[in-house]
């Protein structure tokens, strides 16, 4: 069939990803011991592969492996052995497949119980309701603390480039680290990291721009970007656009436009300030608005499942189309779309009054689906919510059991 999104696409640098369709980042938390990708990941990774896309995002990789999303998280350090890394490249990489590592660190947003490193610019701790105790207090950062996290970026995108991935996406959205310097709600700095969004910006322009100069133009070097935190006096798509701007002087090769953090879920199509976002293509409006205003090509993800509404985001003036959880109980559905245009991919939706437990139950349906691909099974279209948090929460404690034996002399309980 002709369709818009199955044409191919060439980035800043020249390299050409296949097709408009990239499976956007999932949090897998399918690490085997050391925080290493095994057999699982490398199955569904393959899957993914063959499934269709034209490029391949991983879920986070971590730059320091006392600082977590949560257990079961990979992490590549400068100590870190390569070949597991390497295998799951080979693996993703098949049918022709561009893959990126995404690449981050999430400062205050990290679990009390992994008991590891809280840093954020200011002390400003989490505020999840009934649910903030959830997270560690976090500690403003120091300029040796700043420079460390910029020094292992790097140092996690030049080993992801040995281990043959074609390119990181830094995650500077989702209340990350680095959206964390982004917002206004969480820098209350007054030295160069802190004040104008300039100086709120200036951390993650200088990892893009050292990775840019250890990696080389030929290695594609994406940023992931909140369109919006959805929060009432937050990051707003006017200060998106101004960082979009800032990253154009850098020529990077794309910015995916997402939205939201843990206090305000918008990438699960929920937000703390009550603005309503579309069924599908959550961040369409903002990533057009910003696409028409940049020379930068763009990337949008948000509930995408259907092929009409993914034609609509490239003929937006968007050039790639992100897909996530669709891709977790249908992963081969690029290709199903060649032949079956109308197909609809599924999303798990979770409509609880508690957002915070909504969006866990959906992410843990997820993950469940996912690590059953993994397996070499075929996923499940409908489990239910409230057994597959149970089953996470088990899940987690045991790797987070895992996590704290394995690094004892490390973790901490502040």
């Amino acid at each position: 069939m002709s369709s818009n999104v199955f044409t191919p696409f060439t980035l800043p640098n020249g390299n050409t990803i296949k097709n408009r369709l990239a499976k956007a980042a999932m949090e897998e938390n399918m690490a085997q011991a050391n925080q290493l990708p095994g057999q699982t990941l490398r199955t569904l990774y393959r899957t993914w592969a063959e499934g269709g896309v034209g490029l391949i995002i991983t879920g986070n990789v971590m730059v320091d492996h006392m600082a977590m999303t949560g257990p079961g998280g990979l992490a590549l350090e400068s100590s870190t052995p390569l070949a597991p890394f390497a295998e799951l490249a080979k693996e993703a990489k098949r049918n022709n497949t561009r893959l990126w590592m995404q690449i981050n660190h999430p400062g205050r947003q990290v679990f009390k119980k992994m008991g590891g490193k809280v840093l954020s610019p200011s002390d400003v701790p989490l505020d999840m309701g009934k649910h903030s105790g959830l997270f560690g207090q976090p500690k403003s950062m120091t300029d040796d603390e700043i420079n460390d996290v910029i020094t292992r970026f790097v140092t996690t995108a030049r080993l992801a480039k040995k281990a043959g991935y074609d390119g990181v996406q830094i995650h500077a959205a989702h209340g990350y680290l680095l959206a964390q310097f982004l917002s206004p709600l969480t820098n209350k700095r007054n030295d160069k990291w802190g004040g104008t969004l300039e100086n709120r910006a200036r951390l993650l322009l200088e990892i893009a721009e050292k990775i840019q100069q250890h990696c080389g133009k030929d290695f594609d070097i994406a940023v992931k970007l909140n369109s919006a935190d959805f929060q009432r006096g937050g990051f707003d798509v006017q200060d998106a656009l101004q960082v979009v701007k800032l990253l154009e002087t850098l020529q990077i090769d794309m910015i995916e436009l997402s939205g939201g953090s843990y206090e305000s879920p918008a990438m699960q199509g929920r937000t703390a300030d009550n603005r309503t976002l579309s069924r599908e293509a959550y961040f369409l409006e903002f990533a057009a608005q910003i696409a028409n205003a940049t020379t930068l090509p763009i990337m949008t993800t948000g509930g995408i499942r259907r092929l009409p509404i993914a034609e609509s985001v490239i003929n937006s003036g968007v050039q790639m189309v992100g897909i996530a959880s669709a891709l977790a109980i249908t992963p081969n559905l690029p290709n199903l779309w060649q032949s079956a245009p109308l197909l609809e991919g599924i999303i798990p939706i979770v409509s609880w009054k508690d957002k915070t437990l909504a969006g866990l139950a959906t992410m843990a349906q997820v993950k469940r689906q996912l690590r059953r691909i993994g397996r070499g099974k075929k996923p499940v279209s409908s489990t239910s919510p409230m057994i597959s948090l149970v089953l996470e929460q088990f899940r987690s404690a045991k790797l987070t059991k895992r996590y704290r034996q394995q690094y004892s002399s490390e973790v901490s309980d502040k």
